[in-house]
């Protein structure tokens, strides 16, 4: 049962991505918008200061603040797209229109048993405005629901056909029949009981509020433990883009979530970014500068013979948490052969948001370099404090530098370039190494013939996906992995084994390496 359950967050983990990862483009694009309308660069670029550039950056970022009202819907169709088998594309249309019919059923619902609000503003009523239709205010949660049912019924039904003058009824049209009173009973059913998970939602956030410092020390230092389970982005997910990361009210408009706030704080230069759930997107101190202490304190205890190695594994690493905020290449590099380190990395991650908090810094990084400057330099010092937020990245790069380096000579821990002398090198067949050298011949840098046969041959992966950085799959029998081919022939940072759901984390190249190995078997994305 346990590990059914875990089978299942993994999948629901993965399928999360897809809606979270644009998320942030979206963000980017208001901030590159802002850039045209501050007040303060165009005082410095005065021929920036004209009708075009300026209502390019209106636009822009005015448009775009539609994806941040609409969460729930966004969240539905890729979270159904995500976990749905095969036929994807159809799973996203039909959770489209279960979404409809649901906010419509339950505001007809909501009408007929007199529970509508009908005043003039929905402010403090629990209800709000969906694609302009009064229910009750789920935000990104009603998403999350519709989209876990319509991937449900459509897995369970999207093959089922029919014959004679029934046929056109089969298929995809078939799971939209089933949805439908499948979303209006929900819709009746929430009705009478959102209000007390609203409530229930309400006092978690209250408490985790009121923990204040602790409570974010808390969040910093689980969101990073729970990156060897892949589930980490379910611990700031719901603080990004619910009422547990804060609600403020912010042009007329109350909004949910720090990320949610943070963007319409940026839209608008007159409003000053006081709101402390911020805090909970602060968490490029640790990829913009403490990592990097690690790295250099792993280089500087290496064996002299293997630092120019090293210094090849490590520099591309370095650069992608600095640029772009993926930090598992590294993280994964000590993970496993120094656990103590990685609960160091977790607890110094908490650290430094609570640091932040102190400082009343609020400034983020979320993704690297790129982001923190779009996000934070546009607004100015006085909105963010970003110069001070470099300082303390800086001041947490040392305190990973020397942290690090004490625990890895003290504990003679065997991190990167520190391995035993006259390790097993394990030699592969003539077969594989020419295979190697025609894959680099050709100039192709995924070999998937040789990733397939790691995981133990075309007949025993059973399905294959990816996220953001990880190959995830599920294998019939995860024990003919072979993790050394994996991390020395085909370029994984790590194997994680759960059941028989194997991840390969390949960082940024991920997608790269799912194409080639579903080109190899033979497959679709839509497919097992």
């Amino acid at each position: 049962m346990k590990q059914k359950v875990m089978d299942q967050l993994q999948r629901f983990s993965k399928a999360m991505f897809i809606p979270v990862l644009i998320l942030p483009i979206a963000g980017i694009l208001i901030a590159v918008g802002n850039l045209f309308t501050n007040a303060k660069l165009l005082e410095v670029a005065p021929f920036l200061n004209n009708p075009v550039t300026t209502g390019f950056g209106s636009i822009l970022s005015g448009s775009l603040v539609a994806i941040l009202n609409n969460l729930g819907l966004i969240f539905c169709v890729g979270l159904a797209v995500g976990l749905a088998n095969k036929k994807k594309s159809e799973a996203g249309f039909t959770a489209l229109l279960g979404f409809l019919v649901f906010i419509n059923a339950m505001n007809k619902f909501m009408g007929l048993t007199g529970v509508l609000f009908t005043g003039d503003s929905l402010r403090g009523t629990g209800q709000a405005l969906v694609l302009g239709v009064q229910i009750l205010d789920m935000g990104v949660f009603l998403g999350i629901i519709l989209g876990i049912i319509t991937a449900m019924v459509h897995n369970k039904f999207c093959e089922i056909e029919f014959n004679n003058a029934f046929q056109i009824y089969g298929g995809s049209r078939f799971v939209f029949i089933i949805l439908i009173p499948v979303v209006v009973i929900s819709a009746v059913v929430l009705t009478y009981v959102w209000p007390f998970v609203q409530t229930g939602i309400t006092g978690l956030g209250t408490f985790i509020n009121r923990s204040g410092n602790f409570g974010i020390f808390l969040y910093g230092a689980l969101e990073r433990l729970l990156i060897p389970t892949g589930l980490h982005h379910l611990v700031y997910t719901p603080f990004l883009y619910t009422s547990l990361g804060g609600v403020a009210e912010i042009g007329g408009q109350v909004l949910e979530g720090a990320r949610n706030i943070y963007y319409a704080e940026m839209a608008d230069p007159t409003i000053p970014i006081l709101s402390s759930s911020v805090i909970w997107d602060a968490r490029g101190i640790s990829k913009m500068f403490g990592l990097i202490g690690a790295c250099l304190a792993m280089y500087h205890t290496a064996r002299p013979e293997n630092k120019f190695k090293i210094r090849a594994i490590l520099i591309p690493a370095v650069v992608t948490s600095f640029i772009a905020g993926v930090t598992e290449p590294i993280e994964f590099s000590f993970m496993f052969v120094a656990p103590i380190l990685f609960v160091a990395h977790a607890g110094l991650s908490g650290l430094s948001m609570v640091v932040l908090n102190l400082l009343n810094v609020r400034a983020i990084g979320p993704n690297g370099f790129i982001d923190f400057l779009l996000y934070n330099v546009p607004l100015g010092i006085q909105k963010t404090g970003w110069p001070m937020y470099i300082a303390v990245g800086l001041v947490f790069f040392v305190v990973y530098y020397v942290l690090f380096r004490f625990l890895i000579t003290k504990l003679n821990l065997k991190t990167l370039g520190r391995e035993s002398e006259g390790m097993e090198m394990k030699l592969h067949s003539k077969a594989e190494y020419k295979a190697k050298k025609e894959s680099e011949k050709s100039g192709d840098s995924v070999d998937a013939k040789m990733i397939i046969e790691a995981l133990g041959g075309a007949e025993n992966i059973t399905k294959v996906d990816n996220c953001y950085t990880r190959l995830r799959l599920i294998l019939a029998d995860p024990e003919l992995v072979k993790d050394d081919i994996l991390k020395n022939e085909t370029g994984a940072n790590g194997v994680i084994k759960k059941g028989n759901n194997v991840q390969i984390v390949y960082g940024l190249k991920v997608n790269a390496v799912r194409k080639a190995v579903d080109q190899e078997l033979g497959r679709t994305s839509d497919q097992e």
